[in-house]
């Protein structure tokens, strides 16, 4: 991916709410109890977005088995993930 293009936002929508869900939190959820603003989740999306590791980040999601207290390595939205995981 050129350094400047971003992947595409419906995929990224559905990676960002996946490796949600395998970490325990809802993000419309979350949303819904004022955990993360509109504006957070589509922060979420756009660093998802940026990253370069998406074939990781797919091949990760489907090795995963049961819930997870961690995103994948290198995940751009590690430190928001976890934090919504450990308040939920």
């Amino acid at each position: 991916m050129a350094q400047n293009e971003m992947g595409s936002p419906e995929l990224h929508f559905w990676l960002t709410r996946s490796v949600a869900r395998v970490m325990g939190v809802n993000l419309s959820e979350a949303m819904a109890s004022d955990r993360i603003t509109a504006q957070d989740y589509a922060s979420l999306v756009t660093a998802c977005r940026e990253c370069a590791l998406v074939e990781n980040c797919k091949c990760w999601l489907g090795e995963q088995l049961a819930l997870t207290s961690t995103a994948p390595p290198g995940c751009a939205n590690t430190k928001t993930l976890e934090s919504l995981a450990r308040h939920h």
